[in-house]
C-alpha cells in the first residue's frame, strides 16, 4: 500500500461518549440556521501581494495554484479560529514539546504561519527569541512584536537560510506538501544540536466509532470526496499518520505522538470536548466553502454551484448532534541529538 494512501491507525485515547439525546435538540439552537458565531526569500513585487481571484475568493499569487485554500478574510478568520480551538485543546501552551526552561531558544521559524497569529503569541511569550514566518501568501498584519518577522516563502522549495533553528513548528500543513521526508531532513539540517520539531495535523477522512456518521450521510461523502482529490494532488491529507516515523528517520530522537480529537459539534457528553465540538463546528461550518471548493472544482471537475448546493447538506449534517463524527489531531514533537 502507498504510504500516503495508508489507513490511520486507531487512535490511543479514551472512547468519547455521546450525550444522551433527551439533553438536546435535532439542531442544537447554540448553532442557529446560519453559518456563524464568529530561493529560500522572495521579494515582494506586486505580482505577489496581488491576489488571484477564482469563485469569489481569493489565493496566493506566489506559487498560483500550488495550495488549494483561499487567503482571504472569511479564510483568515477561520485560521484563527483554528488557533483558538488549539489554545483550547492544550490548555493554552502554544506547544507541546518539553523544551527545558534553561534552554536558550534563539531563533524559532514558523511553517505555513498563515495569519502569524501563533509566531506573533510567541514573540510576544518570549521576547528574547527571533521569530520567523514563512507563507505562500501576504495576509500578515504590519504591526508585530520587535521579535517577529514574515517572508514570503515556500517550504518546499531547497532552504538556503543563513543560520539554524532552536525551534521549528509547523501546524495544518497537511495537505501542503508533496514530499514529507524531504520536509523533515530540511528541518534537521537547518537546526542545531539539542533543537526541536513540531507538527500538529488533523487527519481526514472524519472518523466516527459508533456508526452514526453513514456512508450514506452528507458529511462521510463529503469527507470521502475532500480526502479523494487530495490524494490525487499528492497532497494526502492523512500525512500526519507517517510524522511519527519520518521525524525518527530524519534523525530525531525522543519523538512523542499525542492524538486528540476535535468532536464536529456539541454531541459528546463530556464538558471539555463539548466546547471543542462547538467551536469545531464553528470553525467548519463557517469555513466550509474555502476548505472545499478549490480542491472539488479543480481536482474533482465539480461546478461551483454543484459545491455549494452539496455543501447546504454538509453544514446540515456538521450540526446534528445525533452524527457524533470527529476530527483527529495528531501533535508530534522530537529533539535534534546534541
Amino acid at each position: 500500500m502507498a504510504e500516503s494512501q495508508q489507513t490511520p491507525e486507531a487512535p490511543q485515547v479514551v472512547a468519547l461518549e455521546a450525550e444522551a439525546d433527551d439533553h438536546r435538540h435535532e439542531v442544537d439552537s447554540a448553532f442557529g440556521d446560519g453559518d456563524s458565531v464568529a530561493s529560500s526569500t522572495t521579494s515582494i513585487g506586486s505580482s505577489i501581494l496581488k491576489h488571484r481571484e477564482e469563485n469569489g475568493r481569493t489565493y496566493h499569487a506566489y506559487k498560483d495554484g500550488k495550495y488549494p485554500y483561499p487567503n482571504d478574510e472569511g479564510e483568515n478568520d477561520r485560521l484563527d479560529l483554528q488557533h483558538h480551538v488549539y489554545s483550547l485543546t492544550y490548555n493554552g501552551k502554544l506547544f507541546l514539546s518539553p523544551i527545558p526552561k534553561e534552554k536558550q531558544i534563539h531563533r524559532v521559524l514558523d511553517v505555513g504561519t498563515g495569519t502569524g497569529i501563533w509566531a506573533i503569541d510567541y514573540g510576544d511569550e518570549h521576547p528574547e527569541a527571533k521569530v520567523l514566518g514563512i507563507d505562500l501568501s501576504p495576509i500578515q498584519p504590519a504591526f508585530l512584536p520587535p521579535n517577529v518577522t514574515f517572508e514570503i516563502d515556500d517550504a518546499e522549495e531547497p532552504w538556503t537560510y543563513s543560520h539554524k533553528f532552536d525551534f521549528i513548528y509547523a501546524r495544518m500543513m497537511t495537505g501542503s506538501i508533496a514530499n514529507w521526508p524531504k520536509f523533515f531532513k530540511q528541518c534537521f539540517e537547518f537546526s542545531n544540536p539539542g533543537a526541536w520539531l513540531e507538527l500538529s495535523d488533523c487527519i481526514f477522512p472524519l472518523g466516527c466509532d459508533d456508526g452514526t456518521m453513514t456512508p450514506e450521510t452528507y458529511l462521510h461523502k463529503w469527507s470521502a470526496v475532500v480526502f479523494d482529490a487530495s490524494l490525487k494532488m499528492n497532497r494526502p491529507l492523512n500525512s500526519s499518520i507517517t510524522y511519527k516515523a519520518l521525524m525518527e528517520a530524519a534523525g530525531y530522537v525522543d519523538v512523542v505522538e499525542v492524538i486528540d480529537r476535535w468532536p464536529t459539534n456539541k454531541w459528546p457528553k463530556d464538558p471539555r470536548y463539548k466546547e471543542l465540538g462547538m467551536w469545531t463546528n464553528e470553525n467548519l461550518t463557517t469555513g466550509l466553502t474555502g476548505l472545499s471548493i478549490g480542491l472539488l472544482t479543480r481536482v474533482q471537475g465539480w461546478s461551483p454551484q454543484d459545491v455549494e448546493a452539496f455543501l447546504v447538506n454538509v453544514r446540515k449534517e456538521l450540526r446534528d448532534p445525533k452524527i457524533h463524527a470527529y476530527l483527529q489531531i495528531r501533535t508530534v514533537y522530537g529533539r535534534k541529538p546534541e
